[in-house]
């Protein structure tokens, strides 16, 4: 067996009579680190793939102290963080955690470090001292948590921008809701419309067809047709003119890609698992983007697994939005396809019954279903057509494996 001299693999020697390194491994790991500036615990962590309780069992046992590991749900006194310079605690490597009577207890990465000691008492002040030895990395975390560093870092403050966030998108789904809600009230509004066409195209009809005998009683169905109309083409208009022209379909789109710039400040991805070709839509692609956020990732400490859960949570609202966004859009496409197709069908009905009966008095009633059409095709060609590249641009929603 080699013998293992330098100081930083000393620390960790128990992992060499515990069967988990050899003292070669253990040397190389101590030589790597030193040649990249880390430290030793990183470098077993994350390519010896030493669990962190194993690690944390070696140092306790090297420092002859317990030892702590970050949790968030630790309920550290406030009384302990005031004073405090984060910038400080990271260069010297240790947290104050725990009050025992008159006894504060000090997370430090070298509880022997006298140095650290040093500082202890000039930020702390207690009666007794007892340093209990933890990770590195951990004591970062201890620090960016508790202490109020900037939104982003600060684990705490990470879930709190979640949420905003969450909310932020849910508040806009809501309104794509309240969209989508105008739409089918323009529907109902335009279906009386259709109903009044429709009375009016079958009274014509039987004017036509019984002549003078029941003229009057027909008479009554056509004015009743242009009431229902009328009530129709109010409702209709009235939801149009306030909530269907703005926002336009590009709007939707530009807000719903807003609504998830959390993706960059809270889901750093270096290499995509997930390449697709480019769409040509801004809606297809941002769907496409959130495939490569939908990926289950394992957070160092454990204890952030909260906060990895909160992320997300958050993927999945965003999946949520795009999807809500794509309701709307085709909302207001199917809007349009039922004035295309109604207006289509008053177009032929209207010149099938001049066709059908020649020029008359009633003539002008059919010209009026023929121009009723007409708009009919116009308005819901406008409706439709801004969103037509979407139909061939969907997306399948990203599912997180």
């Amino acid at each position: 067996m080699m013998s293992v001299d330098n100081l930083a693999s000393k620390k960790f020697i128990d992992l060499v009579s515990w069967g988990v390194l050899t003292a070669e491994r253990l040397s190389d790991a101590e030589r790597a680190a030193s040649a990249r500036g880390i430290d030793m615990e990183t470098v077993l962590i994350s390519e010896y793939r030493i669990p962190k309780h194993i690690l944390l069992q070696a140092l306790s046992n090297h420092y002859r102290c317990p030892f702590v590991e970050y949790d968030e749900r630790m309920p550290i006194p406030p009384e302990l963080l005031a004073g405090l310079d984060g910038e400080r605690l990271s260069v010297y490597q240790w947290f104050p955690i725990i009050i025992d009577g008159k006894t504060v207890v000090i997370a430090a990465n070298d509880p022997a470090d006298p140095t650290v000691h040093d500082e202890v008492k000039r930020f702390i002040k207690a009666e007794k001292y007892e340093f209990w030895v933890a990770l590195g990395e951990d004591i970062q975390w201890f620090i960016q948590d508790f202490l109020h560093e900037k939104p982003g870092y600060l684990i705490g403050t990470e879930r709190t921008g979640l949420a905003f966030w969450r909310n932020t998108m849910a508040q806009w789904r809501t309104r794509l809701a309240c969209y989508r809600t105008d739409l089918a009230m323009a529907r109902t509004g335009f279906s009386f419309l259709r109903w009044g066409l429709r009375l009016i195209a079958v009274s014509d009809i039987l004017i036509r067809h019984y002549k003078s005998s029941r003229a009057y009683f027909l008479f009554g169905v056509m004015a009743v047709g242009f009431l229902l109309a009328l009530f129709g083409l109010f409702a209709y208009w009235r939801t149009r003119k306030s909530r269907m022209t703005p926002p336009e379909q590009q709007t939707l789109v530009e807000v719903t890609a807003a609504t998830m710039q959390f993706l960059e400040n809270y889901h750093f991805i270096d290499q995509p698992g997930t390449h697709l070709p480019a769409r040509q839509t801004m809606l297809a692609r941002l769907g496409d983007f959130l495939a490569d956020h939908c990926t289950i990732l394992y957070p160092s400490p454990s204890s952030r697994e909260r906060t990895h859960l909160a992320r997300e949570r958050n993927v999945l609202a965003a999946q949520r939005t795009v999807a809500a966004c794509y309701r709307t859009v085709y909302a207001r496409a199917r809007t349009g396809l039922a004035f295309i197709r109604t207006g289509v069908s008053f177009v032929g009905f209207g010149l099938g019954l001049i066709q059908y009966f020649g020029f008359s008095i009633l003539t002008a009633i059919d010209g009026f279903l023929i121009m009723a059409g007409v708009l009919m095709i116009i308005d819901g060609w406008l409706w439709y057509m801004p969103v037509r590249k979407e139909q061939a641009e969907i997306p399948r929603c990203p599912v997180p494996q």
